[in-house]
């Protein structure tokens, strides 16, 4: 596809930014729909971030997505926070508005939720108990999206009582404490388990959680996806639960962004997930 001097620009900010699935991702898209633009990889150190986000609409650009180590400092820098961007406190998505302001937006929530929509249609959210394993951003991202849901009860459990605590109080009453030691004993009659840490990534160990006490209906999903099947969801498929991967929450939270950006709403298909994968 042909860029002319009048394409459309994104593009995603981090430090590293090499390891970015999501030129990739929105490169299908702009591909797919036919759409005179880009997106491109933004390597911004962290003090360089506020010129960074400032020269956004300077150089046309229509906003940017955000990674490590940025969420959490851009919400200081841009013009104005959606109400589940201060929730989670983290911004994945900027837009530039008409008059060169910046709006920070995350959607990090409706994202893990359309992934669960599309990967397990038969789960209802409304009325559910879950458990959360883990109390760090992507955690904060899961639980702001499962309130909004309608989930009655999020069980948390973390290593770190500290976070556990900060994350409790910001999201009572419906996140409740599970002791680290004990979170295998809590799994009886919940919904739904979500593993929020990088335990089971590619280099790290597995994620420590015997699942003996899980109803054969609950399903289990991860946000990890590289590798795709971790080592949770493989032995929770192999006892019969229904297993959700965390590829399609990258895909769906940027949904909304490529919308903004080059004002189309795009597909989550297989072959884009393929694609993806490459």
């Amino acid at each position: 596809m042909t860029i002319t001097g009048k394409a459309r620009l994104a593009g995603v900010m981090g430090w590293p930014v090499g390891h970015s699935r999501s030129p990739r991702l929105h490169g299908y898209w702009l591909e797919r729909y036919g759409i005179d633009g880009a997106y491109v990889p933004l390597a911004v150190r962290p003090e360089d971030l506020g010129t960074a986000l400032r020269a956004l609409p300077k150089l046309g650009f229509r906003g940017c997505n955000l990674t490590v180590p940025h969420k959490e400092q851009a919400m200081h820098i841009v013009d104005r926070v959606d109400d589940t961007a201060r929730m989670i406190g983290a911004i994945n998505t900027v837009v530039v508005e008409a008059d060169g302001s910046l709006t920070g937006r995350n959607t990090d929530a409706p994202g893990f939720v359309a992934n669960l929509v599309q990967g397990a249609p038969k789960l209802e959210l409304d009325g559910a108990t879950v458990m959360v394993i883990g109390a760090g951003g992507a955690a904060r991202g899961v639980v702001a999206g499962l309130i909004e849901a309608g989930v009655v009860q999020v069980r948390l459990a973390n290593r770190s009582a500290e976070k556990t605590n900060a994350l409790v109080r910001a999201f009572e009453p419906y996140v409740v404490s599970t002791p680290w030691g004990e979170r295998a004993d809590h799994l009886d009659d919940i919904d739904l388990l979500v593993n929020t840490t990088s335990l089971g990534m590619e280099g790290q160990p597995p994620l420590d959680l015997p699942l003996d006490g899980l109803p054969r209906r609950a399903v289990v999903t991860d946000v990890v996806y590289a590798p795709l099947e971790t080592d949770l969801l493989a032995r929770a498929r192999a006892r019969g639960n229904p297993v959700v991967d965390g590829l399609g929450m990258l895909l769906h939270q940027a949904v909304p962004g490529f919308e903004a950006w080059f004002g189309v709403r795009p597909d989550v298909t297989e072959d884009l997930r393929r694609h993806v994968l490459g």
